[in-house]
């Protein structure tokens, strides 16, 4: 498998932002759809962003309004920012390239107080 690496997690008070990063080497970024997703222990993988190569992205409805996924091409790099956080936003962080599962990434923990 391919490493993805995941950052920019941390603990924060409800109400803060954050902006997650997700990078890899090479181009592989730009030429696919990139996902963002979080997963607690014992609980399903849950969606929250995708961003297609062009043309609009997609988000949960529970994170659409506060969250919004975007694209540094010249650095291969897809950013989740995270605005207005709340508790419930609490989970480990990890983006996926669409229809490539050989890629994978450890994740970032993101930890919102009340």
């Amino acid at each position: 498998q391919v490493q993805l690496v995941e950052s920019g997690g941390g603990l924060v008070q409800a109400g803060d932002s954050l902006r997650l990063s997700c990078t890899t080497s090479g181009s592989i970024l730009s030429e696919n759809r990139v996902g963002w997703y979080r997963q607690s222990p014992g609980k399903q993988r849950e969606f929250v962003a995708s961003i297609p190569v062009r043309g609009d992205p997609v988000y949960a409805g529970s994170v659409k309004g506060r969250f919004m996924i975007f694209r540094d091409s010249k650095k291969d790099i897809v950013y989740l920012q995270m605005n207005s956080l709340k508790p419930e936003d609490t989970n480990r962080y990890y983006c996926d390239i669409l229809g490539h599962p050989d890629y994978w990434g450890r994740g970032t923990q993101v930890t919102v107080s009340s």
